[in-house]
């Protein structure tokens, strides 16, 4: 079970969303956001695509991570921010399709660090597909981390 230290935090990613240029840049729209989890769309282009055609593996992991980041910052305080620490990502198929479905969430709390996942579908028509899956370690701020140094 997790616990928010932060109980607007719905309203603090929705205000965050508006500063993610390169979500922005991307494609990908936020849909849903729960305590410990988010989810989000990317309807395909052609800029999101490799040259053969199939979705790049930089597009898939970019929803992954913010996903899973986002999934992060729903638990930590307010005066707290999140940063991917790290990232392990498994493509399992390649992506081909319409849309990318991305899911994060939060598998293991704690103050310093959070262990998410996430998880990556394609859509094709009605037919989704599972194309990849992360592990991340979101490492938390405080906010004497975040000051700029003199």
């Amino acid at each position: 079970m997790h616990k928010s230290f932060n109980p607007d935090f719905q309203e603090r990613i929705e205000l965050f969303l508006d500063r993610q240029r390169f979500m922005k840049l991307v494609g990908f729209e936020i849909t849903q956001i729960k305590e410990g989890s988010v989810e989000g769309v990317l309807n395909l282009a052609e800029q999101h695509l490799q040259q053969t055609g199939l979705v790049h593996g930089g597009v898939t992991a970019t929803v992954a991570d913010i996903v899973a980041g986002l999934s992060a910052y729903t638990l930590v305080r307010p005066e707290q921010h999140v940063v991917t620490g790290e990232i392990k990502i498994s493509y399992f198929t390649p992506g081909r399709g319409d849309k990318l479905y991305a899911k994060g969430y939060v598998v293991k709390q704690g103050r310093k660090v959070n262990f998410c996942e996430a998880e990556v579908w394609c859509f094709s028509g009605k037919q989704k597909t599972l194309i990849a899956k992360a592990s991340t370690t979101m490492m938390t701020l405080f906010p004497e981390d975040t000051q700029q140094k003199k």
